[in-house]
């Protein structure tokens, strides 16, 4: 196959994937074999990389996932995605129709969308093609996730007109990818995700596009932010508009005359609302005619011409067979209820939360009794009340145990708390609990040690504290069950690779009480040095701005520890840093630096250094990193591939540099 037979081949087979694509993941009627979609695939791949230059902007192998980001940047959204107010019962929504009928009069309808329990995101397209994605984050700026977008299949990299058109959706894991992807979580020894919501927003903030497309992720359109050239006069409208562009839209809204109608419209899916694929918490209720909507307009928060019916949390009763006592890494002791299997949206419930001795009293909560129990925000189960007239005079009276469940040290309550503590530093409990938190993400980040990871190595015996971690050997864990050479090579390459986490990572892994992962930094970018830090004194962690007396008093005390200074020195004799390595706040630029005191944007591929280390010098000589272009922007530093915010510095005769001359200027 010659050149331009690659060429014309290429384009074939993008556009036959695409109206594959199409028919499986928007219109849900399949016309080929998932094998013959594979094929095509592998085929188009081949010749790309053989004739890279010929690769489509939009090619449909970009949805299999490109190379690892090693960060997001900030988008500013020209129309902010702003949020929506809330109704909670049928009173909230006469209430919000009448505020319309007031403003706009009586002649207007409704649309009422099922409200999807997913991620929102803006999808930018020029010409028709895909450009740009972004989350909705503070309804101005959000975060560019374009290569994550791109594996979500029901996202069209190209649209059927060629339009420039800001579309608005929410996406969102289905619920059959929500159960296989924790079941592999469960297997693996990680923490399953709590809720499909929060495990599409972690999928789409992957810095890895090839896991987001493992997700099997999905997305419903369901608005217009700009749009050029063309003009809709309604919402329904536009829902058809997008259909008509290639955009998958939820076909289950409903255009309503009055309030009266919306009310039956949500009725009718409370009893629904389980027999869905995916997730929603409510309904999306609009008045349908976009010139209405401009004339109701905005306040700071939402729009006037819109609101979110939430569902009330389902309350079910169930038998409250036993309560099981856990300790944490802080000896906190936390009761929990053992409950008779009962459905509760949606899921299967066996677990609720009781907090502490004082709510169990608070309640009356006796072994045996009947409770009603919700999930408070659809997620966590929690014990409302009891069910009084269904004792039958066998119901146990539950008391907290003197000893710690798990060591046996006499419990305390500490003046002030309400919680009962086992305040043995070296009880198992603690132990394996601090030992997860450890290897957290926002911790060491130590990626496979989960907290069934954590536990076998402790029930095994190969770990005791932190600093065991950095002596395990690859021969002992191949001995393990479920540890494979791969998984074990992984795992202590991921250990190794710890090792030169910044200090605040470790200060903060190492559960200092009320010393949060902001504070870890402070105290990082204030001592510089884990030694330098345990000569402090209280007077000095004090002086510290975000420090008070009872966060310093418990730095000070732990650093006081003769068994904490002897694990410092370990985890030193084994190669972890104890050093910041990131920019000081207040490291006083130069006088004569170029950035000092200036507003400095990073776009497009940098080829000599990374984006995070161009940011770390830029700051470390007083510059301030933003991530949009605006008026106040002194200078735009322009790598390979920079896109829209280059453009809109030109617009603003803002400054704009080459790589070439960020180096000379940093040399």
């Amino acid at each position: 196959m010659n050149r331009q037979e690659a060429e014309n081949r290429i384009v074939e087979l993008s556009k036959l994937l695409e109206k594959y694509n199409y028919e499986y993941h928007v219109l849900d009627q399949p016309t080929v074999p998932d094998a013959e979609y594979d094929r095509l695939m592998q085929i188009l791949i081949e010749l790309e990389e053989q004739y890279p230059e010929l690769k489509l902007q939009n090619s449909p192998s970009q949805r299999v996932g490109g190379e690892a980001l090693e960060g997001f940047e900030k988008v500013e959204h020209r129309i902010p995605m702003l949020s929506l107010s809330n109704a909670f019962n049928e009173e909230d929504l006469k209430d919000f129709d009448r505020r319309i009928r007031d403003r706009i009069g009586e002649n207007f309808s409704y649309v009422c969308e099922l409200k999807i329990d997913g991620l929102a995101v803006s999808l930018t397209y020029e010409n028709g093609l895909f450009v740009r994605g972004a989350t909705r984050g503070d309804g101005t700026i959000g975060e560019d996730i374009t290569n994550n977008l791109k594996t979500v299949r029901s996202i069209p990299l190209s649209l059927t007109e060629s339009v420039t058109i800001e579309a608005r959706g929410e996406a969102f894991m289905p619920k059959y990818s929500f159960e296989a992807l924790n079941e592999a979580k469960r297997e693996s020894g990680e923490e399953p995700f709590a809720n499909p919501r929060n495990a599409a927003a972690g999928s789409l903030r992957q810095l890895d596009p090839k896991i987001a497309a493992k997700r099997n992720l999905d997305i419903f359109l369901y608005g217009i932010g700009q749009l050029q050239g063309n003009t809709v006069a309604s919402h329904s409208d536009g829902l058809d508009y997008l259909k008509k562009l290639g955009f998958k839209t939820n076909r289950e809204w409903l255009r309503c005359e009055n309030i009266d109608k919306v009310i039956e419209y949500i009725e009718s899916w409370v009893e629904r609302r389980p027999n869905l694929p995916y997730e929603i918490d409510g309904i999306v209720v609009k008045v349908d005619s976009l010139t209405h909507q401009e004339e109701l307009g905005f306040t700071a928060k939402s729009p006037r011409w819109a609101i979110a019916y939430k569902f009330p949390a389902e309350e079910v009763v169930t038998k409250l067979i036993d309560i099981e006592l856990s300790v944490g890494r802080t000896g906190v002791v936390t009761p929990t209820a053992i409950l008779e299997p009962v459905t509760v949206a949606g899921t299967t419930v066996k677990r609720a939360s009781l907090h502490n001795e004082d709510l169990i009293r608070e309640k009356d909560i006796k072994l045996g009794d009947f409770v009603v129990i919700k999930k408070a925000g659809d997620i966590i189960p929690e014990v409302i009340n009891v069910i009084e007239e269904k004792r039958t005079g066998i119901e146990v009276e539950f008391y907290m145990p003197e000893s710690c469940p798990e060591c046996a040290s006499k419990l305390e309550r500490i003046e002030g708390e309400v919680a009962l503590r086992c305040l043995n530093p070296k009880c198992p409990a603690q132990i394996r609990e601090g030992l997860i938190h450890f290897v957290s993400r926002n911790a060491m980040n130590i990626d496979g040690l989960g907290e069934k990871v954590i536990t076998q190595l402790f029930k095994e015996e190969l770990i005791h504290d932190v600093a065991d971690l950095y002596k395990l050997e690859r021969d002992r864990l191949l001995q393990l069950e479920r540890m494979g050479e791969k998984s074990v090579d992984n795992l202590l390459q991921a250990i190794e690779s710890s090792k030169n986490n910044s200090l605040e990572r470790l200060l903060f892994g190492l559960g200092i009480r009320y010393v949060g992962a902001k504070a870890a930094k402070t105290l990082a970018q204030s001592f510089e040095t884990v030694d330098q830090l345990m000569k402090a004194d209280k007077e000095q962690l004090v002086a510290i701005d975000e420090i008070g007396e009872k966060m310093a008093d418990s730095i000070y005390r732990y650093f006081e520890k003769p068994e904490v200074k002897e694990l410092i020195q370990e985890l030193d004799s084994l190669g972890v840093n104890l050093t910041y390595k990131g920019s000081k706040p207040d490291a006083g630029a130069e006088v004569d630096s170029y950035f000092a005191g200036k507003t400095i944007v990073l776009t497009g591929k940098l080829e000599q250094m990374s984006r995070n280390d161009a940011k770390a010098a830029i700051e470390a000589l007083g510059g301030k990193i933003t991530g949009s272009v605006s008026k106040k922007t002194d200078l735009v530093i322009a790598g390979a591939d920079a896109g829209s915010k280059l453009d809109k510095a030109e617009q603003l005769g803002i400054e704009v540099w080459s790589e070439a001359q960020l180096q000379d200027q940093l040399n």
